[in-house]
């Protein structure tokens, strides 16, 4: 499979491999002024039109181990309601920045955050939980106190497409926007806010903006075990203590920092002496979670991105999660203390090399160390076998085409100082042939028809697509001329699509108005992978 477009005509592939490895394969690399000592590169540094300075060093980063690991899980920040009105939920939240003292004898750590008051910057830089329930009238006044507009998307949840931050309704620095919706029956779930303005999504959250949500049912099933939530991001850290800025591989990847994070926390303990579910987020810009155990001990899922199961998954001993994606799970005490290590695996999802090939995958990182005691006399709660009903939705004969590819300018991406630019030029990563443009709209679908989409991914890394507005169900995956029909009938709003392979989904739109549709690789949002939908 091809790899990529190169849009440049001025040189051949394998000159255009050099060329690109020399600026962009990663730090330290062998400048452009270098090539012609490269076999078959004699006579090349007199080219018209090509830069030869070497591409300047990016700074350097701070050790892996530079953040101490090991403290007790931090629990996650509650913003409370301001109404004392049944059913309504009404709050206050700011984005500002907010410093946090990190690494030894380096000054603070300056984040963007989200509080509820001006003054409020203790605990994790992970937004507040925001803990709602089903049929609440929501109610969230948003001051915006950074230096740049933002929105606030929330991530899968059924609300108006006017009240969905959407890039197209920015709130300019110093400006308050208050958000309203409802949350229908059925909405139970675990989600997530976070901004969406165009071209500043990646930086915005890689800066600490985004935080928890969850939407509660009054007949829960699974309301009387212990809950935990482990809230994932990622940091990449200069040495000094700032956070670094992307770089050009960062840009055509998707960001992952030297750091993964719990909670804003590196390797938190977890103690577990019961059964405990626990709510898992993804909320890197990149980093794909291959959850598992390092002793290989099993699991329970017991919910996606849209809520609960119609039945638990038992024995299950790895779950991957693209970024954006949620779940739920049953984590089991056992009857003696043990301690496991529960990591992000070892996911190939095939980064891009700009040399023919990809990059290795990531090394596995552990997330955290989970001590498990003897439960005693603790009674657990047993497990259902039925969680909810899920109806199966049936599409209609309307299908909708979703393409994933992407193309890179050479001669562009090699100008003096490209790597510099807070957008990098010649990288474009696109949807049906198209980079966004928001005065365009890639596609329509009337209210309430249930539609076929299929998401195919024509670039030969995955990306997670992710559906603004409602969820969905996955139908079936494609590659090779096989279809695999799914088997887990489930809610969502992210999915990964592997290279090669088409997705095809059911879903249906409820209100009217415009809904975005993107990779949640917020990189490639930024640089275009993103669409507008049009429901009329």
């Amino acid at each position: 499979m091809k790899r990529r477009v190169f849009l440049s005509g001025l040189l051949g592939a394998a000159t255009a491999s050099l060329f690109a490895r020399a600026s962009l394969a990663g730090e330290g690399a062998q400048g452009i002024s270098g090539m012609a000592d490269m076999p078959g590169m004699a006579g090349m540094s007199g080219m018209s039109g090509m830069d030869h300075t070497p591409m300047p060093t990016p700074a350097a980063l701070a050790a892996v181990d530079a953040l101490p690991a090991g403290a007790p899980l931090a629990n996650l920040r509650v913003l409370a309601s301001e109404s004392q009105q049944a059913g309504v939920f009404r709050a206050t939240l700011i984005a500002q920045p907010a410093t946090h003292a990190l690494l030894a004898d380096k000054p603070p750590t300056t984040f963007w955050q989200y509080d509820a008051s001006a003054a409020n910057h203790d605990g994790p830089v992970i937004g507040p939980r925001i803990d709602v329930r089903e049929g609440d009238r929501v109610e969230i006044r948003f001051v915006n106190r950074l230096p740049q507009p933002t929105t606030i998307h929330w991530h899968g949840l059924p609300v108006p497409p006017d009240q969905d931050g959407n890039p197209a309704n920015p709130i300019a620095p110093g400006a308050t926007h208050v958000y309203r919706f409802t949350l229908p029956k059925g909405s139970a779930g675990t989600y997530w806010y976070h901004p969406h303005p165009h071209m500043q999504t990646a930086e915005q959250v890689y800066r600490g903006l985004a935080g928890p949500i969850v939407v509660r049912a009054a007949d829960d099933p699974l309301a009387a075990w212990p809950e935990r939530h482990l809230f994932v991001s990622d940091l990449k850290l200069s040495a000094d203590g700032a956070i670094a800025a992307n770089s050009m591989m960062d840009w055509m990847n998707g960001r992952e920092g030297q750091f993964v994070l719990v909670n804003g926390a590196r390797e938190p303990r977890i103690d577990v002496v019961r059964d405990e579910r626990w709510r898992v987020w993804n909320g890197c810009n990149a980093r794909y979670l291959l959850l598992a155990f390092d002793d290989g001990r099993a699991f329970a899922q017991v919910g996606t991105d849209g809520g609960l199961l119609g039945a638990p998954r038992e024995g299950v001993t790895s779950l991957l999660l693209a970024p954006g994606e949620r779940a739920e799970l049953i984590v089991r005490a056992g009857q003696g203390a043990s301690t496991a290590r529960l990591l992000a695996a070892q996911y190939d999802r095939r980064k891009m090399a700009m040399t023919h090939g990809s990059l290795p995958p990531t090394p596995v990182a552990t997330l955290a160390q989970v001590h498990f005691g003897s439960q005693g006399d603790i009674a657990n709660p047993t497990l259902p076998a039925q969680l909810r009903p899920i109806a199966a939705l049936t599409p209609s004969n309307v299908k909708k085409s979703v393409v994933f590819s992407e193309a890179m300018d050479m001669h562009a991406m090699h100008q003096p100082g490209a790597s510099k630019l807070a957008m990098p030029k010649g990288m474009r990563f696109m949807i049906n042939g198209e980079s966004y443009d928001a005065a365009r709209i890639t596609l329509t679908s009337r209210r309430n028809e249930v539609e076929q989409w299929t998401i195919a991914n024509q670039t030969d890394m995955d990306h997670p697509f992710h559906l603004h507005g409602t969820q969905f169900q996955v139908l079936a995956r494609e590659a090779d001329g096989k279809r695999i029909d799914e088997t887990v009938l489930a809610w969502r709003d992210t999915v990964n699509v592997k290279p090669g392979e088409s997705v095809h989904v059911a879903t249906v739109q409820r209100e009217a108005g415009d809904r975005m549709f993107h990779c949640h690789i917020l990189e490639h949002e930024d640089l275009g992978m993103m669409g507008t939908l049009r429901v009329t």
